[in-house]
């Protein structure tokens, strides 16, 4: 098997670097938090003390940093010209096109083929080697990270040249976030016009209406399969990085010159309730709560009726 490099072992990244231990690679990782690195160690991968030092005479180097910026600095000053120039660089963050476009470019200035490869499916998926992958670089690039990610993941597909994977990300959870809104507010107007939840699940999950936010991800406790509604809204996907997401698509949009009303809408509401109503570390189903105050969780769920304004 192969020496990965796995720099940041985050909510995401801790999982991701534990199952390329699982499938038998020799995993070099490396975190500036202790705790981080000591929970990777119990999962089978080998401690570094510096970002240089896990690159070294690795064959393999995937980073899940937080965004652009740390990107830019770990590359620029840890990985390009410390890892060998025949090894696949591998960029799982979730951050703008323009960068990954950048960062690819400088890469491959210096002899390196490189991807960017954001995810999909939360911190369950990445524990479980279920996430999907979307990816962007050249067919040949695309060959070489392909064996890496598939023990991460349930699907590696590829989205086109630099860049795309980021495309293909913000595309999706612009989408995710704006039909998670419309899912609340479907849920509370039938509420208000006096049907059942689990009634009106059962309806529009089998008609035109279904999306996954409500068949998948229903955010009324009680109702549909379990989700973060049934635990207070915690774990999941956090209404923060789903707000990040959000920004980093307009950003794109704008750069673009796409007119994305429902997306900046979307943006605009997870910004009350992330930063104006507390809701940062909720679920990003939890803007429920904040979609109208009369609304009900259904009999017997244990879950509080939310208030407007009430903070998380």
């Amino acid at each position: 098997m192969a020496r990965v490099a796995f720099i940041g072992l985050g909510n995401m990244g801790g999982g991701m670097a534990a199952n390329l231990a699982k499938a038998g690679h020799e995993v070099r990782a490396f975190d500036l938090s202790a705790e981080a690195l000591d929970k990777a160690e119990r999962n089978g991968c080998l401690r570094s003390g510096s970002a240089p030092e896990a690159v070294a005479d690795a064959e393999a180097v995937v980073t899940m940093l937080p965004a652009g910026k740390h990107v830019r600095e770990v590359y620029e000053s840890s990985v390009i010209g410390a890892a060998p120039a025949s090894a696949i660089l591998i960029d799982c963050s979730t951050i703008d096109v323009a960068t990954a476009r950048e960062e690819a470019e400088k890469a491959q200035a210096k002899g390196y083929a490189m991807v960017d490869a954001p995810v999909s499916g939360g911190i369950a998926a990445a524990e479980a080697g279920t996430l999907t992958f979307m990816v962007g670089g050249t067919e040949e690039a695309f060959a070489r990270a392909e064996a890496f990610l598939a023990p991460m993941g349930k699907a590696v597909i590829h989205a086109g040249g630099p860049g795309s994977g980021q495309a293909a990300k913000i595309c999706n959870n612009m989408l995710l976030g704006a039909s998670m809104i419309a899912t609340c507010e479907t849920f509370v107007l039938a509420q208000k016009l006096g049907l059942d939840p689990q009634t009106f699940f059962d309806i529009a999950s089998k008609a035109s209406g279904q999306c996954w936010s409500m068949t998948s991800y229903c955010p009324v406790p009680g109702v549909g399969p379990e989700t973060p509604a049934d635990r207070d809204y915690e774990g999941g996907f956090a209404a923060a990085l789903m707000l990040k997401d959000l920004r980093l698509a307009m950003e794109a949009a704008r750069g673009a010159d796409s007119y994305t009303p429902m997306g900046a809408q979307a943006e605009e509401l997870y910004t009350r309730f992330a930063e104006g109503l507390g809701g940062a570390g909720k679920d990003f189903s939890g803007i429920i709560r904040m979609i109208d105050d009369s609304w009900k969780a259904p009999e017997g769920s244990g879950a509080e009726a939310p208030k407007v304004g009430a903070k998380f």
